[in-house]
Parts: structure tokens; sequence; C-alpha cells
């Protein structure tokens, strides 16, 4: 066995890294790594640094983990930043750090790839050696797991890799045939709340087209673009973290994966959504429009998703990060998880004591948050 770090996805062939993917979740896949990597949504000055390790057996590749160098926390949805505050006041550096996680996307999946998984075990525990060697060598003060399954938590655990946990909302299928299948399992009141904002938007003028695959067109892509551009300026300041390049290269390389909600009003579009999808979960990740309009926002960016969820009878709508409101929309809070570790033995012991102090205010808030589900 033997492992090594890549700078770039283009060492490996698509093939190659494709056969570890376990299922068809789509942020693991070469495609959309290779997007970013290539649109230049992550490199230099991004903050995002590739440093993939890859493990061979002779020439085969047989397993990676997905690895950045970060320079700085942005674009991680696990915050650290206290953390590093209490590094620079007690004189240390804590960037650069490693990460095991999909840049800008918080959404819970495989970040060890197996071609054989019935290896997992043997070939954590020499991948988590190996990190912690390679994090010698380039002054990293830690290695963070974002976003690994339960599963892989649990085995990070049993390596003494600290759990940290938090909260998402996610909607879940219970095999509703239909809208009204679905916010008729509802109390009453918050059933017609729903319903009179969808109302709202109809009123408003304004329609819907859902697009997948190469049904979205290049000017579809091209018309996201702006929105999403348009939308990060007036929220942060800047035009977002991705490329026009990536988009386009989304559209020529990952168009399968892809689904895109397009509002129009008299005719012109005036915002959009784009959703990922695999067999059993849609993804919602980014929004923009060209102004504000009444509940535009929770239709295009949640009930239209629930609405193509129901007909195709996928399982599960990763809705993203934080988001309170989307609990009276049907989005049920859920447990995720992260694992850390740091080079400093006293670093580490202090923030050990932080996240076992946390744990119960977290496990405590999802279950309040469960008391205001709008379900019967």
């Amino acid at each position: 066995m033997q492992i090594s770090f890549i700078d770039s996805l283009s060492a490996i062939t698509p093939q190659a890294w494709n056969q570890l993917c376990a299922d068809d979740y789509p942020f693991v896949r070469y495609e959309f790594l290779y997007a970013l990597e290539m649109s230049k949504s992550v490199g230099a000055g991004t903050g995002w640094q590739t440093q993939h390790l890859v493990v061979h057996e002779g020439e085969e590749l047989i397993a990676a983990m997905l690895l950045y160098i970060k320079t700085n926390s942005y674009g991680e949805y696990v915050f650290d930043w206290s953390w590093a505050d209490a590094y620079q006041r007690y004189g240390f550096h804590y960037y650069p750090k490693l990460i095991s996680a999909i840049p800008f996307t918080p959404c819970t999946g495989a970040r060890l790839l197996l071609k054989d998984l019935s290896r997992t075990q043997e070939i954590l525990t020499a991948v988590i050696v190996a990190i912690k060697n390679h994090a010698q060598v380039l002054k990293a003060s830690s290695w963070h797991c974002l976003f690994p399954t339960q599963e892989i938590s649990k085995q990070l655990v049993d390596e003494k890799i600290t759990q940290r946990v938090g909260a998402q909302f996610h909607w879940f299928n219970r095999d509703y045939k239909s809208w009204d299948d679905f916010v008729g399992a509802m109390n009453s009141r918050k059933r017609k709340n729903i319903n009179k904002e969808r109302r709202a938007v109809v009123e408003q003028g304004i329609s819907f087209v859902t697009k997948t695959g190469a049904d979205i067109s290049a000017e579809d892509w091209q018309l996201f673009y702006v929105f999403y551009c348009k939308t990060y300026l007036k929220r942060s300041g800047h035009t977002g973290y991705l490329t026009r390049e990536f988009f386009q290269m989304l559209r020529e390389q990952f168009a399968q994966h892809s689904l895109m909600v397009i509002a129009y009003q008299h005719n012109e579009a005036i915002a959009a959504a784009l959703f990922f999808m695999d067999s059993k979960t849609i993804y919602g990740r980014y929004w923009g429009c060209a102004a504000e309009y009444d509940f535009l926002h929770f239709e295009t960016c949640y009930y239209q998703g629930i609405d193509y969820a129901i007909k195709h009878g996928l399982q599960r709508f990763d809705g993203g990060a934080q988001g309170e409101h989307k609990i009276q929309r049907g989005f049920e809070p859920v447990m995720t998880y992260s694992n850390h570790w740091l080079a400093s033995a006293e670093f580490q012991q202090a923030i050990d004591q932080f996240l076992v102090s946390e744990k119960p205010s977290v496990e405590l808030y999802i279950q309040d948050a469960k008391t205001y589900l709008p379900f019967k």
C-alpha cells in the first residue's frame, strides 16, 4: 500500500477516481471536483489548495481521501473561527490547516473513497497516520473531516479523532404521492400558511420551468450565473466563490446530476435555483434573483424542490446549512458530524472539552426544533 498526496486531480483519470465511488452521491464525483479545480473556484488565492490523499497498490488506485490545504475558514460551514482566534491570542498559527470536505458544500457523504469497502478500517487507520505526518511536514495546525457519514465519523472517533455535532434541516418523503398528500399530513394552520404562500407567488404572475440534464441550455446556465452573482453581491459584497467557468463545466460534464428551476414573470426570467441530485436525494445548493418578490425564495428553493422530489420518488431533500425557517415548511432537524485532530495536545484538550460541553446544547436544540414541526 503506497500513500501519496496530489495537488491536482489531473494526476488521476476520471475512470480510476469514479471507480472508488460506492454510489452516485454527486459531490465526490471526479467531474464535480475537477470542475472546481479547473475553473479556479479552488486553488491559488481562494484559500483552498487541492491536496487529495491517494492510495495505490502497485499501479491500481484503491482509495482516496478528499483533502485540501486551507488558509482561511471560508466555505466550510463548520465554524472554527474562535479556534483560530485562540491560536492567535497565544501566538500560534492556526493556518494552514488540512480539511477533508467538499468546498462550499455542507452535504453529508463519503469522504474516504474505497474500491473495497471491506478494507475500510485498515485503510482509514493508515490514512490517518499519513495525514498527521503530512500535517507535520506542512506545519499545519490540524486536520478536520467535515460532514462525513455517521459511520465514518464514528470510526474516526475510534481512532481518537474527536467528533463534533451540528444540526441541519432535511425534508423526508414519507411516501407522499402528491403535494396535497404532503401538506395533508400537516395541521390545518400550517397547511393553510404554506398554500397561502404558494398562491401569493401565482398571484404575482410568477410561473416556473423545471429543467434537468441536457435540457438546461447554455443560456440557462449563463442566466443562472448572473442571478447567482447579483444575489451574492447584495448579501456579501462579493460575486460569490464559484466562477462562470465552474457552471460552464457543470453543463458540459455534470448535467446528469443537475436540476434547475427558473422563475418567470410576464415571460421574463426573474430568479433561478440550482439543485444537484442522485438516485435518492435532491440537494438544494445555489440560487439568485433579479429582484425581491413575496415568497419567491421559498417557492423557488423549497416548494419546487419538494414537488420534484415527490413526483420523482426521491427520498430526501437536503436543503443545505442552517435555516430555521425550513421547519414550518416540513424540513426536519437532523444531526450532522465532523471530526477534528489538532497537532497541539494542549489545544486538542481544550477543544475536546469545548465539544463535550457543546454537544448537549446541540442535542437539546434538535429536540426543541422537532416540537415546531408542522405535522399532525
